[in-house]
């Protein structure tokens, strides 16, 4: 079984439709498959440094794209998927909760749930289903995981396969860095460069 999901790997690393393999990947990963996509983008990444920042822009889109149609599914069809995502995503209490969330701190936890490793699944509907401002609400995405996947390059770009070891002996702080660095350069392409 391992020897065919590395066969399997390998192959889809040098195929023509890594890139596309990669958006729809991220388009689910948001959207319906709650499992994290760094353990194939590392390896990924690491496998093809060459097309490292385009990987991560690729993922970001599907990812952008997964989010604005779950926020429109919360939005829209929230009522007729009401039962299913109850028994499958999430509680009719959690749910409550992180309705009460998004009212008491909007952006901050949508731009939460999009950083750290917690599922954005229930986030995006919640927003749909609360009329959260779509804007503020794609803006805290698209910054979130901007931060989530550039930073996931960044680091396989100065530590190479070094990369997995390093995330998993230090996530939180790992991430924490990764986010402060990030907003540093931005912010210094912003406010300082011309």
């Amino acid at each position: 079984m391992k020897k065919r999901i590395k066969k399997r790997f390998k192959k889809m690393v040098r195929s023509k439709y890594m890139l596309s393999s990669v958006g729809i990947a991220s388009f689910l990963e948001s959207t319906v498959v709650p499992i994290p996509l760094e353990t194939l983008l590392i390896p990924l990444m690491q496998a093809r440094r060459d097309k490292i920042w385009l990987i991560a822009l690729i993922t970001l889109l599907g990812c952008v794209a997964g989010a604005l149609c779950g926020y429109f599914i919360g939005m829209f069809l929230f009522e007729a998927l009401r039962e299913p995502i109850m028994n499958y995503i999430t509680s009719e209490s959690q749910f409550e909760a992180l309705t009460q969330q998004i009212h008491d701190h909007g952006f901050w936890f949508v731009f939460s749930t999009g950083v750290t490793p917690i599922p954005l699944q229930v986030a995006m509907i919640v927003a749909g289903v609360s009329q959260y401002s779509v804007t503020l609400y794609m803006i805290a995405v698209v910054t979130s995981r901007t931060i989530r996947y550039l930073g996931l390059a960044l680091l396989v770009y100065f530590f190479g396969n070094k990369t997995e070891k390093i995330i998993r002996r230090y996530k939180w702080q790992t991430m924490g860095v990764v986010c402060i660095a990030l907003i540093a350069i931005v912010s210094y392409k912003i406010f300082v460069a011309p």
